[in-house]
């Protein structure tokens, strides 16, 4: 059986790639894909990643959307707080058990992103 590391990417559709790139690196840090050996590659650090498949009936996000990114931060609050001040609606934190805390906001495009302080 094929062992996988870890994420390699994400990809997908975009009204304005450049428009949005610029948004995820501005707002989370998260730098765009290298077109040069000389562009520096978004790196993660190690922790959890959930690869959860969800019912096509799923609430968890809207119906519209085939996907929700999940990213994880170490502060929850500083996180929704510097999102906040730069004019990015953050949604009510919930909290499960064991599990942590977590927000909802979405990119200027309208995708939805959790973002998970774990416990």
């Amino acid at each position: 059986m094929v062992n996988v590391l870890g994420i390699g990417g994400v990809f997908f559709r975009s009204e304005n790639p450049s428009a949005l790139a610029e948004w995820y690196q501005a707002h989370l840090g998260i730098d765009p894909a290298p077109t040069s050996a000389t562009m520096t590659p978004w790196t993660t650090q190690g922790g959890v990643t959930v690869f959860a498949p969800f019912a096509q009936d799923t609430d968890y996000f809207p119906e519209n959307q085939a996907f929700m990114l999940n990213f994880r931060v170490d502060n929850l609050d500083a996180a929704i707080a510097e999102l906040t001040a730069a004019g990015v609606d953050c949604g009510d934190i919930e909290s499960m058990d064991g599990v942590g805390r977590f927000t909802r906001i979405h990119d200027p495009e309208g995708n939805p992103i959790e973002l998970w302080e774990p416990a």
